[in-house]
């Protein structure tokens, strides 16, 4: 078992404007799974694969417990990777694959054995271990790639996306067994994705990546209540937080004809802001109430839920706004219905020019 400790680590490929990783400073402890994710071009996986020896890092260190393992080949860094493509043997059974890199490394065929039966009872895939990969399921051959990760008993798991290739049901079941195979085994796990649902499910802490720079860095809970800047607060959540640029007079910003008090301390940093609030953060409410028209485009009905995607005119143009309705009454398209803030203490406020939270 190791932590991690990204320190000023950065990755500048040549040709490129920006850094892909841009001084990158980051402790994972031991035994803890971090989700970094970010959306395309982010820098995420070119994180973890400095982690993992598979890029070079250009200025700054990367270090796995007390050990600096900047310089040193993937090999010697005694960490496991699980990709996004499976990467297994196709002539090869599930239980050779599983013990091909302990072979390699010269480990007793006993020894191999006995770590590939407990790693297969732990994956459930003790009836698999006689069959090659084409037999087998996309999960139970990401079951197998985890399998093989965790029989060489690493200090550090290091994971590239690896549900991309699974249907969305059983991605939401293999999420689920992957977190709670990390917590029993207690190995430090990195773990990349694009999907902010998944980061927010299965980590104890996030990281937030955009154009190379680390955002924001917390647990799943404390990201959704207090994004650090404007980015962190349209990415993490589904539907997105609504966000506008609004103007502030007297105290208060205004949202189509509706007016919403201002922290005092938050009004007098610039005329105007941008203004966050979650679509579970609205309601609908009768036509006598405060609050403001919203022009109905579409529902997207779950059942219990129903989110409603509107348009709002705030100033001289109109602006998308979601709102989370009881999916048993939901408007239909076409409608126009008002809406209100159900709490100001949950509405957000960030630095239009910065983005920085205020």
């Amino acid at each position: 078992m190791a932590d991690v400790h990204y320190q000023d680590a950065t990755r500048h490929y040549p040709g490129a404007a920006t850094p892909a990783v841009d001084r990158l400073n980051l402790d994972v402890p031991d035994g803890e799974f971090l989700v970094l994710v970010g959306p395309s071009g982010s820098g995420k996986t070119t994180a973890l694969r400095m982690l993992a020896g598979l890029e070079a890092v250009d200025d700054g260190g990367v270090f796995i417990g007390d050990t600096d393992v900047t310089h040193k080949p993937p090999k010697d860094r005694d960490i496991a990777m699980v990709f996004q493509s499976y990467a297994l043997y196709p002539h090869m059974t599930v239980a050779k694959n599983m013990g091909f890199a302990l072979k390699l490394q010269g480990t007793p065929e006993r020894v191999i054995n006995e770590k590939v039966a407990n790693a297969a009872k732990l994956l459930e895939l003790d009836p698999f271990l006689d069959r090659k990969p084409k037999a087998l399921s996309g999960g139970q051959r990401q079951r197998v790639a985890m399998g093989r990760a965790i029989v060489r008993e690493p200090s550090v798991f290091l994971m590239d996306e690896p549900l991309s290739n699974l249907d969305a049901k059983l991605r939401v079941e293999t999420r689920a067994n992957i977190a709670a195979l990390q917590r029993r085994l207690g190995t430090t796990t990195v773990y990349v994705t694009h999907d902010q649902v998944e980061a927010m499910t299965m980590g104890d802490r996030v990281a937030v990546l955009a154009d190379g720079k680390l955002q924001q860095v917390d647990t799943p809970g404390a990201l959704y209540a207090k994004p650090a800047n404007a980015f962190v607060a349209g990415f993490i959540g589904s539907p997105a937080m609504n966000l506008e640029t609004v103007d502030i007079r007297d105290g208060h910003a205004k949202l189509g004809d509706m007016t919403v008090p201002v922290p005092r301390a938050v009004a007098g940093a610039a005329p105007a802001l941008r203004l966050g609030v979650r679509p579970e953060s609205l309601r609908l409410v009768g036509a006598g109430d405060d609050g403001f028209e919203l022009s109905i485009d579409l529902v997207e009905e779950l059942g219990a839920d129903a989110y409603a995607y509107g348009s709002v005119r705030n100033g001289s143009a109109d602006h998308r706004i979601v709102v989370r309705v009881d999916g048993r009454a939901a408007p239909t398209r076409g409608d126009v219905v008002r809406v209100a803030v159900t709490d100001a203490d949950e509405l957000h406020f960030f630095d239009p020019a910065t983005g920085s939270r205020l």
